[in-house]
């Protein structure tokens, strides 16, 4: 297990940061950064951040806009991660909040909630 594990979390730095002048940047909100570093799912935690290095390809996967500005990732593993983030420009995105299915309501309202807060500072 910890083999696989292993090899999850390299898929993190499958392409460095570099590799692609066109790629796009995810920002991270406090609420986010915090979601996802209590994480005790080491394996899920693992997906979630190479599906991001994806999306930074372009490679979104699974994700449809939920309204307003706000889209939702979907990761299939474990209780069913999601991902809600906003458009800040041409290659610059702001992931909002990270919860998993059974948080998906409250997830929602919070990310469309500060999405048009930071509508509202521009």
């Amino acid at each position: 297990m910890a083999n696989l594990i292993q090899r999850k979390a390299a898929l993190v730095s499958l392409y460095p940061k570099e590799y692609d002048s066109d790629m796009i940047d995810f920002k991270r909100s406090r609420i986010f950064a915090d979601w996802l570093d209590s994480l005790r799912d080491t394996l899920g935690k693992a997906r979630i951040i190479a599906r991001l290095r994806a999306a930074e390809h372009g490679n979104f996967g699974d994700c449809d806009s939920i309204g307003a500005t706000v889209y939702e990732m979907r990761v299939h593993h474990g209780p069913g991660y999601r991902i809600y983030f906003t458009r800040k420009g041409e290659r610059v995105y702001l992931l909002l909040v990270g919860g998993d299915k059974s948080t998906q309501k409250r997830d929602i309202k919070r990310a469309i909630q500060m999405a048009q807060n930071i509508g509202n500072e521009e």
